[in-house]
């Protein structure tokens, strides 16, 4: 594939030693800490995520006597589980923004930092 080319002619992108190559920074065994912690956190919540969401999906699909349960007044089993989706959702990207802060900005911002003093370029 060829670089984009800007009006003038001339190939576009970042000047030569401009950013560290991404093998550089693959390398970097903070790198790799990096992804471990993001993963770590990002599949397990993921796959309780969506396992809630396919139970919702599921219990409204094959168990309709018991999503049609009345709790009190009109609101039923069905409504709390939706209206728990999108508490679920909420509290999801607010313990995702918590976990991120502590533990995977820091390290981000010290790559960050590595990677700028590598190609010479101020952070």
């Amino acid at each position: 594939m060829t670089p984009p080319t800007t009006t003038a002619g001339t190939t576009a992108g970042p000047a030569p030693g401009a950013a560290p190559t991404e093998s550089t920074l693959h390398d970097d065994p903070r790198f790799r800490e990096l992804k471990r912690r993001f993963r770590r956190f990002a599949f397990p919540v993921t796959t309780v995520f969506l396992g809630w969401y396919l139970l919702y999906v599921l219990l409204c699909a094959y168990a309709r006597d018991f999503m049609a349960h009345k709790i009190s007044g009109n609101i039923n089993v069905a409504l709390v589980f939706g209206l728990g989706q999108f508490a679920a959702t909420f509290l999801t990207a607010w313990i995702y923004s918590r976990y991120a802060d502590r533990r995977l900005d820091p390290l981000s911002a010290e790559l960050r930092a590595t990677a700028a003093e590598r190609a010479g370029v101020a952070a």
